[in-house]
């Protein structure tokens, strides 16, 4: 029995050579469209059906079971999934920015549901769909074979729209993708027009040209493109990565509350599995503010909302939003298609270049097609009018003759005709030889004759080509173009830094003897009355006491100055957040201090670009003036401020404009004014010049820097305080040893000077004891009086207890003024 030839092959090479065969069938016939026009094979078969069909936009809807059975029998041999999803997915408005089908039924939905099954849904072609096809059937484009050699298909539509880019495209071929966004037909056109205007000059065309007119892919769902830059990229090498954010806007609710309406979501994003997200986050405890979630969408458009708690900051859940979910995610463009079979990258301008090339080759063959078809007729007409030119003799022959065959015979040796003129005069009708009917003859041969010249001068002429791509892009534009949906953002803010998830919200910030930082927020402390004992501030060991509190907000940057002269830097929200009875947490934890170290000062710079200059001032009463800039960028193991004398230590540091007034306050009651401009700006490593004369046993216990119509407030260690109009405190010279601030005979009854604030009267202070006690109230309750006094108890200081530290709060941005809390029982005061 004969097996057949048995033929010995290389495994290698033959798996190789089978693979690169399957890998390019599935590259050029499936998943890979043309860059001509921006379809696939699948999508440009369902077209060229249905037009064969008669499924044009002004006829019924048919079946798409019969569409799809249409396709497979006659050019797709694959599975009618993959047809009717095609088929589904150009009917889609959120899919395709102009969809190509126009869809009678369920065809899915931006939350993913499935389309109905095909024998329920019903389709015809959309009008853009016609224009892909115009102009097919006058030899525009070439046909090949279908899979049975039965019938004939395009290998390309006419496509008088730049579908590619208009539409876009996805798909996975074997090793490459094309992944290309939908554009606005507008500004495609527009940047088409502008090639062909400067198409003698087309190698100087550059992207930023091309820019002015695209401002970038316009997704059918909206959204916001965020940075030029991605895109720049991305049209320029064909590959890039762009940012899209969804649309959201916060309305405020009744009860302080507030919502996050969401209006438009990035293209491709699942919005049922988005809202699921929201809550999963919610679940998680990553997002701890919503308090309501829900889709609210119809047919009049998108809106899901998201409900916030009571006091919850909606910038901040918006921004966890963004950072944590699917509402912004990124598109990768790759703009990978065929050209002339082959995959290739493109850039922006060289894909319309293709477009305008593929126009001018259509526009040239039809052109062609339509100046043959003319000059077969002038010809027919050229015999018509000899006809009737002769018509006499015309009649005569065709009656003499024997039969049809030998009147052309005799026709043509007769009158010099071709075959062709000759059968058309026997073909004409007897009432064509009337006067009005030769009329429409002679007026066709005019009206052919003009034909043939404009057809030939176009042919002759690729220059008027161009024109006639300009010409009908303005048409197609004026009929369907529309505004754009997507809108660009020129922020290149991409990626969320921690501060965009933090509430901006005020705090203090406090620091004890024995190294415990936290901050807690101002609207735990309540206000007050003055003579109070105040409220628990937090729980403190035997002789540990609050030294260092500030008020501040979380977004800003907190400088820390050393006793040692070094200068640390750290945001606010990163210090570790606490109640206010809380101890705290070591500050070694927070900064990297060395051995025996202390913190001894600490200012808040909301930015370092609005401020210039930072004072330092030592318990000796040294300062010195640097600008804030060199403070921008600290190390994070700290930076030399200032160079010490042996034995003393920085104790305070200020903010100021350069023009500011400086006044000292010392422990016994002295205090010195004069100008900053006293004191030169000097670099980190000098060590300052004196500041104030102290005398023996003195030490400075406060530096601040004097605003209008202002108060000096002094607090002492026996819980006395005072407040004294600026204006009673004269300039000095910088170095002397300044003027009496409060009654010298009473420092043993009162204490000696604890602290000191420069203070205005819609201000609010906060007195912390050494025990821990805290103690908020209105600088209005404490009278003013004059430089020599001893002042009024603000603070019922227990036996053993003393003040340890002052902070000033604005009240301008207090959250907690309201009417009622100067109204508290004696109970809850002391609560």
């Amino acid at each position: 029995m004969e097996i057949g030839n048995i033929q010995q092959v290389d495994i290698d090479e033959q798996m190789r050579s089978s693979y690169l065969d399957y890998a390019m069938s599935v590259i050029v016939s499936r998943a890979l469209p043309d860059a001509r026009d921006g379809l696939k094979p699948v999508h440009r078969r369902i077209l060229f059906a249905m037009n064969d069909m008669g499924i044009r936009r002004n006829g019924a809807h048919k079946k798409s079971a019969r569409i799809v059975g249409e396709v497979l029998g006659k050019y797709h041999p694959h599975g009618d999934l993959s047809v009717y999803d095609a088929m589904a997915r150009m009917a889609q408005d959120f899919s395709m920015r102009y969809p190509l089908v126009d869809g009678q039924g369920n065809f899915g939905s931006v939350d993913g549901d499935a389309p109905a099954a095909m024998r329920y849904t019903e389709a015809r072609m959309a009008a853009l769909a016609e224009e892909m096809l115009g102009d097919i059937e006058k030899n525009t484009v070439d046909f090949v074979d279908n899979f049975d050699a039965t019938l004939q298909e395009p290998i390309v539509l006419p496509s008088r729209l730049p579908n590619l880019l208009m539409n876009g495209a996805s798909g996975i071929a074997v090793g490459m993708a094309t992944n290309i966004p939908p554009h606005n037909l507008r500004e495609l056109t527009s940047a088409i027009i502008y090639m062909i205007d400067n198409y003698d000059r087309i190698s100087d065309v550059t992207v930023e040209d091309l820019m002015k007119h695209i401002s970038g892919p316009d997704f059918p769902t909206g959204g916001i493109l965020l940075g030029m830059e991605n895109i720049i990229q991305a049209y320029s090498t064909g590959k890039g990565r762009m940012v899209v954010r969804g649309v959201a806007e916060i309305e405020e609710m009744a009860g302080n509350r507030h919502a996050i309406i969401i209006t438009e979501i990035p293209y491709q994003v699942n919005k049922a599995n988005l809202v699921e997200r929201f809550a999963e986050l919610v679940h998680e405890g990553r997002v701890d503010d919503i308090s309501d979630l829900r889709d609210e969408s119809d047919r009049t458009g998108m809106r899901i909302v998201v409900e916030l708690k009571r006091g919850a900051q909606p910038h901040k859940v918006l921004n966890q939003l963004y950072k944590y979910t699917p509402l912004q995610t990124s598109f990768n463009m790759n703009l990978l298609a065929l050209v002339n079979g082959e995959p290739r990258h493109l850039s922006l301008k060289r894909a319309l270049q293709i477009f305008i090339e593929h126009r001018e080759d259509v526009i040239t063959r039809r052109s062609q097609f339509e100046l043959d078809k003319a000059r077969r007729r002038i010809h027919i007409l050229d015999g018509l009018l000899i006809a009737l030119n002769n018509l006499d003799a015309i009649i005569e022959t065709i009656r003499r003759a024997d039969d049809a065959e030998d009147a052309k015979e005799k026709l043509v040796t007769r009158f010099e005709l071709t075959e062709v003129q000759a059968q058309a005069i026997l073909d004409l009708q007897l009432r064509r030889l009337a006067a009005l009917e030769q009329h429409k003859i002679e007026a066709e041969h005019t009206e052919v004759a003009a034909l043939i010249a404009r057809l030939e001068d176009l042919l002759a002429h690729p220059v008027k080509i161009l024109d006639v791509i300009k010409a009908d892009l303005l048409e197609l534009t004026e009929k369907y173009g529309d505004e754009r949906c997507t809108r660009i953002s020129h922020d290149t803010h991409e990626d969320f830094r921690e501060e965009d998830l933090v509430t901006d919200e005020q705090v203090l910030v406090s620091l004890t003897q024995r190294g415990y930082i936290k901050r807690v927020q101002l609207k735990a402390y309540r206000v007050l009355n003055r003579g109070r004992r105040g409220v628990s501030g937090q729980e403190v060991r035997e002789e540990d006491e609050v030294v260092i509190m500030v008020q501040t907000r979380t977004l800003h940057t907190l400088l820390f100055f050393s006793d040692r002269g070094k200068v640390y830097s750290q945001k606010v929200y990163q210090l570790p957040e606490a109640n206010r009875s809380d101890r705290g947490t070591p500050v070694i934890n927070v900064l990297p201090l060395d051995s025996g170290e202390r913190i001894t000062a600490a200012v808040a710079v909301p930015d370092f670009e609005q401020a210039s200059y930072c004072i330092l001032a030592t318990k000796k009463g040294r300062l010195k003036r640097l600008p804030l800039a060199e403070l921008a960028t600290v190390r994070p193991s700290g930076l030399r401020a200032i160079n010490l004398e042996n034995g003393d230590e920085l104790g305070w540091a200020c903010i100021t404009s350069g023009k500011d007034d400086l006044i000292l306050v010392t422990a016994n009651g002295q205090s010195l004014r004069y100008h900053e401009e006293a004191v030169r700006a000097m670099g980190r490593q000098a060590a300052g010049v004196r500041g104030i004369r102290l005398r023996k046993e003195d030490s400075l216990v406060a530096m601040q820097i004097i605003e209008p119509n202002s108060y000096l407030l002094l607090v002492t260690e026996r819980g006395y305080g005072k407040r004294t109009a600026v204006e009673e405190y004269p300039i000095k010279g910088r170095g002397t040893g300044g003027v009496t601030t409060i009654t010298q005979s009473a420092l043993s009854k009162i204490g000696r000077v604890a602290a000191g604030r420069i203070v205005c009267d819609e201000d609010e202070v906060t007195v912390i004891s050494s025990a821990g006690m805290v103690l908020r109230l209105r600088v209005k309750s404490i009278n003013p009086t004059g430089r020599s006094t001893r002042g009024v108890r603000m603070m019922d200081v227990h036996e053993g207890d003393n003040v340890a530290a002052l902070a000033r709060i604005l009240i301008e941005e207090d959250p907690q003024k309201t009417g009622t809390e100067n109204n508290l029982s004696e109970k809850e005061a002391e609560a």
